[in-house]
């Protein structure tokens, strides 16, 4: 029976659920130049946008939350890391263009959901290419001395 790692599975929901919503968004854009020629479809992608795109960066938001704070519970320093420093500003300007997108697209405009796209498409980047950010050293303290205490033999 195969053993499945709490950390493992939220990962995987994490990252499952960026890819659906900006697979999402990508056809939500696609389809509003469909949506400006026929008037039947008016307001189509907006409701798209609000139940797929939206609801899939709203639950990768969440898992990747929970994620960072199971490994900062884990004892390791995710912070560290230099593409994490990148990574969260661009991750809240998604989210934030990503509830902008619904009322955009219902007004015709194409500026939030396209931003909400790019920044997808930037986090997406810098995730997969997170060792060309470097690390931070270690700053001195209280769990990584490993000099010697004086007196102590």
């Amino acid at each position: 029976m195969p053993h499945f790692d709490t950390f493992t599975l939220i990962r995987w929901l994490h990252v499952a659920s960026m890819a659906l919503a900006g697979g999402a968004a990508g056809i939500i854009l696609i389809l509003v130049g469909f949506e400006e020629s026929r008037e039947d479809l008016h307001g189509l992608t907006s409701v798209l946008w609000k139940r797929s795109a939206a609801w899939g960066f709203r639950l990768a938001f969440i898992l990747g939350i929970v994620l960072l704070v199971m490994l900062q519970r884990a004892g390791a320093q995710p912070f560290q890391a230099l593409w994490l420093h990148w990574k969260l500003p661009l991750v809240v300007l998604l989210l934030a263009f990503s509830e902008m997108a619904p009322k955009a697209l219902a007004a015709r405009k194409r500026g939030a959901p396209l931003l909400a796209f790019l920044l997808f498409l930037l986090v997406s980047f810098v995730s997969v290419n997170s060792t060309a950010f470097g690390t931070r050293a270690p700053k001195p303290g209280l769990g990584s001395y490993t000099g010697t205490v004086e007196g102590a033999r």
